[in-house]
């Protein structure tokens, strides 16, 4: 072989490989939009949509209620990006995803979880609060005590 015909190959090879991550990475996006969300456990006192819980004990961490969905996703998302653990840790309790012993609960994992596809379809917002010093303001803006 030529050397012309070894770059050939090689630009086809890295081209060919190139597609193939391409197309898994829209699979993966494409599974993730499509699969239907998860179910909450049934013995719950609140649903997906709703924005309260009318059985809140004193042992549980009280969930915000006038946050809709995307604002719990723009604080959560606006803590992290802060790097700083306890205000991460104080968003948590306030969104109700931490036990009372301070430990991520059950609905830790589905957030998060759900926070990824949010993530993909809010690079614009997440853009906008790009820095610590941005994504401070927003928290201390949104989050109420």
């Amino acid at each position: 072989m030529t050397r012309n015909q070894w770059i050939g190959a090689g630009c086809g090879g890295a081209g060919c490989l190139g597609l193939i991550v391409v197309a898994l990475a829209a699979g993966v996006m494409f599974w993730s939009y499509r699969r239907p969300p998860a179910v909450y456990n049934a013995n719950s006192n609140s649903s997906r949509d709703s924005d309260h819980n009318s059985n809140t004990t004193s042992s549980e961490p009280a969930k915000s209620s006038s946050l809709s969905e995307d604002n719990r996703h723009k604080l959560f998302q606006a803590a992290s990006t802060t790097q700083d653990n306890e205000l991460m840790k104080k968003v948590n309790r306030k969104l109700g995803l931490l036990g009372a012993d301070g430990t991520p609960d059950k609905t830790y994992a589905v957030f998060v979880k759900d926070h990824v596809v949010w993530i993909f379809r809010n690079t614009d917002w997440i853009a906008e609060y790009d820095t610590p010093e941005k994504a401070r303001a927003y928290v201390d803006e949104h989050i109420k005590d």
